[in-house]
């Protein structure tokens, strides 16, 4: 497998690797992907302020998240399923964001269980969780969160209702379902025999880790999205946060928030922190980008939570981007997914290494040398 020379190479690499239908679920959004185009080029548009003459040559990119110290602002977001992208992948995505010294974030729908996953790392993870409808399931799940030694719960609250995400519906992953729905996903998986025979056959067992005991012994695609459609819990309001607040003692962070009184609702209701995020432009297409909506929020709540944000950030310019637009840390989603796919823990390690350098020439060339010294100043037009 080649080395890609930036991030945005991985995607191409990952396109070539991956069933034509994994690697749709994995890159598109949702109805005409209006926002999921805004996240990139709004954060592109973002204009930095270069200095000159300031001495540059001691650049430190660590920083503390949620009590954490870590050697970069950067955090794995959790993606479903990303354990697909790779033979049990999101382990090998785990043991990558350790040895780079950032968290790793688990979801609920992942391919591999939470105890494999932390089985295979030293470094605790964070753990995100959606709220479905069966509450006895998600005290089990956040006991077992506890107990596997998560030092913090990431609560997506955007999910009342999965997007509609048309790319799903062209590439037979959703709306194909039946006999007809499983040959046409396995033709595609026999177009891509690296990944059949990799993933596919030694890859085994696919029980889709946590969300197992809801699918009562059922394995397959279409059973996993049939569940989720009918476990969701669309009656969800700010009430059911003391549920999660009484199983988890530890960091809460709410993450889908893109307007500022639902962050300052969240700020008063005890999480210890916030992710502004529009789950990359999967769920209600039209919405803000990250970056257009960041800076409102973070001046309504910013000095009361940690702000994280993700949504389109391909390179540690961007995070440079989002920490000046006041996020304390960046939520990287898509990229490493992609290098998953690409290159396994190797891709996700060389990932996650240029990402740091790229902060390193960001910082150096906008004159700070400390993650806290970005913020306003650092932006061309604040």
């Amino acid at each position: 497998m080649a080395r890609a020379a930036s991030a945005l190479d991985y995607r191409e690499l990952a396109r070539r690797r991956l069933p034509h239908f994994l690697f749709e679920y994995i890159d598109g959004g949702s109805y005409d992907e209006v926002t999921l185009r805004r996240n990139r080029t709004d954060l592109q548009d973002v204009a930095l302020r270069q200095r000159v003459l300031r001495d540059v040559s001691a650049i430190d990119t660590s920083a503390t998240l949620l009590g954490r110290a870590v050697r970069m602002p950067v955090a794995l977001a959790p993606i479903g399923l990303a354990g697909l992208a790779a033979r049990r992948g999101e382990v090998q995505a785990a043991r990558a964001a350790e040895a780079a010294g950032v968290p790793f974030t688990l979801s609920t729908v992942s391919a591999c269980s939470l105890g494999e996953v932390t089985a295979g790392v030293n470094a605790p993870i964070w753990f995100q969780l959606y709220m479905v409808r069966d509450r006895g399931f998600l005290r089990d799940l956040l006991a077992q969160a506890r107990e596997a030694g998560c030092d913090a719960l990431i609560f997506t609250v955007d999910m009342a209702v999965p997007g509609s995400r048309y790319r799903d519906v062209r590439s037979g992953l959703a709306g194909a379902s039946g006999p007809l729905g499983a040959a046409r996903r396995t033709f595609q998986a026999m177009q891509r025999p690296g990944w059949a025979w990799d993933v596919g056959v030694r890859g085994r067992p696919h029980q889709l880790g946590n969300v197992a005991p809801l699918l009562a012994g059922r394995t397959g695609l279409d059973d996993f999205f049939r569940c989720m459609r009918e476990n969701f819990d669309p009656s969800v309001t700010w009430r059911d946060l003391e549920f999660v607040r009484n199983e988890w003692p530890g960091p809460l962070v709410i993450k889908g928030l893109l307007d500022a009184d639902d962050a300052r609702a969240a700020a008063d209701l005890g999480a210890q922190g916030i992710v502004v995020s529009n789950h990359g432009g999967r769920q209600l297409d039209g919405v803000l980008s990250t970056a257009a909506a960041l800076p409102a929020i973070t001046g309504a709540v910013g000095d009361r939570l940690t702000v994280f944000a993700d949504g389109g950030v391909r390179s540690g310019l961007d995070v440079v981007r989002m920490l000046a637009l006041g996020a304390d840390g960046v939520l990287l989603g898509r990229a490493w997914a992609y290098a998953l796919a690409a290159a396994g823990q190797r891709g996700v390690t060389h990932l996650l290494n240029l990402l740091e350098s790229e902060m390193r020439v960001a910082m150096a060339l906008t004159g700070v040398t400390r993650i806290g010294e970005i913020g306003p100043d650092v932006l061309a037009r604040p």
